[in-house]
Parts: structure tokens; sequence; C-alpha cells
């Protein structure tokens, strides 16, 4: 009879070490283990606030291969004038999610009491490709070869107290030149620096994609050096969502996670990993961008999107304590209750974190 039990506990352990090693292995693969996220037993409609930025990757995608409907779940995208209309949409819940980029005016409206939520990435540099840096005019790229070189030029940024300032505010530091050094020039249209460049009106300007390849090939301006050189981790946008959203929905809201990951590696995979999917994923940025050129896509600094949904928290802290120290913050704000990691920590226990 001993031996029998002992033969017994002897199988069930090895059936569960089995497992366990098994799923250690699925993850560490990065593989998706859906199985577990079952669809929703009613179509509920998720709203997402969304311009047509390339930065909506994630929700483009998921949409158009169906993830999002694999959980029955409706997508419907929402366009507003500016933020100020759509935070407290947001906030009331009459939007679900929406992309956020960071300024002093948008966390001046949370500070005033517009509640909303840092839920995942929603866009920030690749290494040495970035989406988002400086151009310096075609005419000086012989002679601005370093970050020193930018003392006494005019320097066109498209925000003040915005992430432009404060990115631009990071190189100078890096380059060793104070602002009384160089001459802001503040212009909120990307497309004026690019004329103001043919024009010889600025020498430098913190540019976008995809007219950062577009000046290039028009021989306007040159990349100047890289933006991760000196912002590594720098926060760009941020995917937002409703408190309401986050709690009453949250079946939903974890299943809209899942689906929004999901689009996101296989974007990662496209434009990081070089992974051949025949044009899909090229074609669907460029039906829902303004980008419709789908070769062009080949070229550009694509925008980074974290296939795991993490943010740089400390980035986001930094970006507000240099709109504060500039005397643009008006109120305190608790970071530990805006940012709000715990979505993308439960999609990812059911689908798997990505593995590089």
């Amino acid at each position: 009879m001993k031996k029998f039990l002992f033969f017994i506990i002897t199988v069930v352990a090895f059936l569960i070490v089995s497992g366990c090693q098994s799923s250690d292995s699925s993850q560490q693969d990065g593989e998706e283990n859906t199985d577990s996220l079952s669809p929703l037993e009613e179509t509920s409609k998720v709203i997402i606030a969304e311009d047509g930025s390339a930065s909506g990757a994630g929700f483009y995608i998921a949409k158009d291969k169906g993830y999002f409907e694999e959980y029955n779940i409706e997508v419907e995208f929402a366009t507003f004038g500016n933020s100020d209309e759509m935070l407290p949409a947001v906030a009331a819940g009459e939007v679900d999610v929406a992309g956020g980029i960071s300024s002093a005016s948008f966390f001046n409206s949370i500070a005033q009491g517009i509640d909303v939520r840092f839920i995942a990435d929603k866009g920030h540099n690749n290494d040495g490709s970035s989406y988002f840096t400086f151009v310096v005019r075609d005419d000086l790229k012989n002679e601005m070869t370093d970050y020193p070189d930018v003392k006494g030029k005019k320097i066109a940024v498209s925000t003040e107290n915005g992430v432009d300032h404060y990115i631009y505010n990071e190189m100078l530091k890096h380059a060793g030149v104070s602002t009384d050094e160089v001459e802001f020039v503040l212009m909120s249209d990307f497309s004026n620096m690019m004329a103001a460049m043919g024009n010889k009106q600025i020498d430098l300007a913190l540019q976008i994609e995809p007219l950062i390849t577009q000046g290039e090939n028009q021989d306007i301006h040159q990349r100047f050096l890289d933006a991760t050189d000196y912002a590594p981790e720098a926060q760009i946008a941020m995917v937002l969502g409703s408190p309401k959203f986050l709690t009453e929905r949250r079946d939903v809201a974890v299943r809209f996670m899942a689906a929004y990951l999901r689009g996101v590696r296989d974007y990662h995979d496209i434009f990081m990993k070089e992974v051949d999917d025949e044009g899909e994923v090229v074609s669907i940025m460029a039906n829902h961008t303004a980008l419709k050129d789908e070769e062009l896509w080949t070229e550009v600094g694509v925008t980074g999107l974290n296939p795991n949904g993490y943010i740089f928290e400390e980035d986001v802290e930094n970006q507000y304590q240099f709109y504060q120290e500039n005397g643009a913050i008006q109120g305190e704000l608790d970071f530990d209750k805006i940012i709000d990691m715990s979505l993308v920590e439960e999609a990812l226990d059911l689908i798997g974190t990505y593995e590089e």
C-alpha cells in the first residue's frame, strides 16, 4: 500500500512540474496563450479617440486583423479637435480609450480634476532611428556635425512646455549649450518648418516623420544625429483609459488590452524584426494614417511601441518636473494613481510576455 501511494504521489508531482515547465517555456518563447481569455458573452463597444496618427498602430492592426472581434469587442474611432475636448470625454466615460501627448496643459487638466489613467505606451523613439528628432538645414549639414555646433543657431520647436520643449532642453544639456546661446523659434506647424528651412529662416528643427524622410529626399534638411543620444526613454505619447472603463467594464478592458498588445506585437515584428507578412501591416498603416505611400513606410523612422505595453514612468515624471520648473504647472499630481499598469499586467498574464 505504501509503495502504491508513493507511486501516485510521484506521478502527480511529475505532472505538476511538467505543466509548470511547459507554461514557463511558452512565456519565454513569447507565444500568446489566448485560450484562457474567452470572448465576451455579448458584443461590447469600445470608443477610441484617435486621429489617424502612426502611434495608433496597435488599434488599427488589432481592428483590421480581427483581434478585437475575437473577444467580441466592437471598436469605434472618434475624433476631437483638441485635448481640451477629448480629456473630459475620457474622464466622463463617453470615450473609453484615447491617446495623450505630454504637455504642461495636459498635466494641468488632470491636476484640476480631469480623471484619466495612463495605461500603456503609445509612442517613444527607437534607438538610432527616431521618428521625432532634430533635422539640420541641408546647406549646413557639413558644418553641423556634433551637438556643440548648435550654439548660436535658430532652432524651431512646435510646442512650448510640451514634450517637444522637453526634448529640446535635453539636447541642449547634452550639447553643453545654454538656452541663452541659441534662439528658440516657436513654430506650431511641422510643414511650416520645412518651408522655413527652404527659406533659410531657421537652422534646425525638431521634426516628425514622415516629414523627416520627405525633407531628406527633397534635400531640404538632413537628420541631425538622433534624439535617443540624449533622451533615450522619452515618453512621447501614452494610451489613456477612462476610470469607468477600467473598473466598471474591467472584463472588456482586459480583452481590449490583450487585443491592443497583439496588434502592437505584429507592428513590432514587421518594423523592428523585419518579419515578412507580405505587406499586410504596412497596408493597414497606409489605410489608417496620412502616410499613404506604402514604399515610404520602409524608409521612415517609425514610432516605437512597447510590445509589452509598459511606459517609461520615470521619464513621464521628469517631463512634469521640467514643466513645473518652468512655472507652467498649477497643482500637484499623484503619479502612483495616474500611471496604472495593472491592465497591461493582467493582459500579459493571459497572453504571455513578448521576448525580443
